[in-house]
């Protein structure tokens, strides 16, 4: 049984990880952190993975990424699929959907702004993860604490 979390560093994508490890702390579940990685420069600037100065180098994107992960949620893995340079969000999706599977994913901690509310967005694609029924889907739509007492005291983004 596993949680896993869609994660591009992005504000929502850091507070679903650190959902996902604050109910792993309760349940005893993994949680595993999956990041899509185009080969583009462009992407990876967009996601402050690269500064606007540096060159494309697979290996100091994924350290920085996982250097984030840990920071978040010390318990969860990380793991990485790469994409071709000028992979859609469909592509993208996709490839996140048959990594949920092959870990098999028992929920899929999904952060949009718009997943929840309209699942047929092209600027996201937590609308194609939580399509597929393979798996449970939490959406965190709000960077804020969840307001569980037992949730948030495993919070590494809210802490008091």
């Amino acid at each position: 049984m596993t949680y896993v979390v869609p994660f591009d560093d992005r504000r929502l994508a850091r507070v679903a990880l650190d959902r996902a490890q604050s109910y792993a702390s309760l349940t005893g579940e993994r949680v595993v952190a999956v990041t899509v990685v185009p080969r583009n420069p462009s992407y990876a600037r967009e996601r402050d993975w690269l500064d606007p100065d540096e060159s494309f180098e697979l290996q100091a994107i994924l350290d920085r990424v996982a250097e984030t992960v840990d920071t978040i949620a010390p318990e969860a893995e990380f793991e990485y699929v790469l994409a071709d340079r000028y992979a859609s969000p469909g592509t993208i999706a996709s490839k996140i959907r048959r990594e949920a599977r092959r870990l098999d994913a028992t929920v899929v901690f999904v952060g949009s702004e718009n997943a929840g509310r309209m699942l047929t967005t092209l600027r996201s694609v937590g609308h194609s993860v939580a399509a597929d029924d393979t798996y449970d889907v939490h959406i965190v739509r709000h960077a804020r604490a969840t307001g569980v007492p037992a949730l948030d005291e495993h919070s590494h983004l809210f802490e008091d």
